[in-house]
């Protein structure tokens, strides 16, 4: 430890945990630096003193607004920048102006709790929690405001990640008979290759390859780029498509004036159909999971389903694995194949021990 001049200010230098630290007194009075010296020495003698980040400067307004700029614009794709502006709406009506290190677990309990009564869904409780703490490790790992991260504190809310409705045939064939042709064609589409809502609407022919049956997956949530195999039924529905393409417009599933077609419009050309076929309680993106389901029931690999879909991981895929009894039972068979050995190993101990075997077959 000691005190040295910078200048005219008089800084100290001293140690704390096995870090070595420097910091200004602020001051070009030597006597004045000396007693602020000795009474930081006593601060960490009694246990008092702890490093000053700059974090204690800034509120939460400011966190959010570092955040949503230099890294979610920058690093996120352009909808989950997006949907991270929405969410980090309703964390600046709770947080805005509070002082980081003012933020406590038990006011981010609080917060979940207020968010419960205004009707948000678990789920969008947790994103929004996400949110706040990712904001907060950037703010902790990258700019050095902070030590402490209060949201890892807190517990998630529970949800049900199950997906429990998907698209059955005979739903299918009401919703495709109430449908227009150019609505029954995206249906097919997406039941057929599992795309997005997004990357239906904007797949443009250039990434269309007719001689190889593939499509190419340019934007996603996780900016990859994925060459798929398309099945007969979404090659069909390509091909129809192909007859009738406009030279004005490179979208396979344009509008009536030749452009991107809306997602506001398919959304509610979607809901009318659905209502009409007495299809309730599915939206559009429950087609993807029809998708995952049928292949998991047919038994398709998690692997090959995980590849097909694109998720980033097979357990994002478990939670489309939907087997009904029927599709459990070709596995399940598979251990008769060890009936015989199993009869025969038993009767071998029980004479080895003196018994006589008892063991009786009944035919189902």
């Amino acid at each position: 430890m000691g005190l040295y001049k910078r200048g005219t200010v008089w800084w100290m230098s001293f140690s704390h945990n096995g870090k070595q630290f420097r910091r200004s007194t602020e001051t070009d009075d030597k006597k004045l630096a000396i007693r602020i010296f000795d009474k930081l020495k006593g601060d960490i003698a009694e246990g008092k003193w702890f490093e000053q980040l700059p974090g204690k400067d800034f509120t939460f307004g400011d966190l959010i607004e570092k955040y949503l700029e230099e890294y979610s614009a920058v690093n996120k794709a352009k909808k989950s920048h997006k949907r991270d502006k929405s969410l980090a709406a309703h964390l600046l009506k709770s947080f805005k102006d509070k002082y980081l290190l003012d933020i406590t677990p038990a006011m981010i309990s609080d917060y979940k709790v207020q968010r419960r009564r205004e009707g948000a869904a678990p789920r969008t409780i947790n994103y929004e929690l996400t949110l706040m703490s990712h904001a907060f490790n950037i703010a902790i790992l990258e700019w050095e405001w902070l030590k402490d991260n209060p949201v890892k504190k807190v517990k998630k809310d529970r949800v049900n990640n199950a997906i429990e409705r998907w698209l059955t045939q005979e739903e299918e064939g009401r919703l495709l008979s109430v449908s227009s042709q150019w609505l029954r064609e995206i249906i097919l589409f997406a039941i057929h290759t599992g795309l997005r809502q997004s990357e239906i609407l904007n797949l443009k022919w250039p990434q269309v390859d007719m001689a190889r049956r593939t499509i190419l997956i340019c934007e996603q949530k996780n900016r990859g780029v994925d060459t798929l195999p398309l099945n007969g039924t979404a090659f069909g529905v390509l091909e129809e498509r192909h007859k009738h393409r406009s030279s004005r417009c490179d979208y396979v599933f344009p509008n009536s004036n030749q452009n991107r077609m809306s997602n506001r419009n398919l959304y509610r050309a979607f809901k009318i159909a659905a209502d009409k076929a007495k299809v309730h309680n599915f939206r559009f993106h429950d087609l993807r999971h029809t998708f995952a389901t049928r292949l998991v029931q047919s038994g398709v690999g998690i692997y090959e389903v995980q590849r097909l879909g694109r998720w980033k991981n097979t357990s994002m895929v478990m939670r489309y694995a939907h087997h009904n009894t029927e599709s459990l039972r070709s596995p399940i068979e598979v251990m008769d194949r060890f009936k015989v050995a199993s009869i025969t190993n038993l009767s071998h101990l029980q004479k080895k021990r003196g018994h006589k075997p008892r063991l009786r077959l009944v035919t189902p």
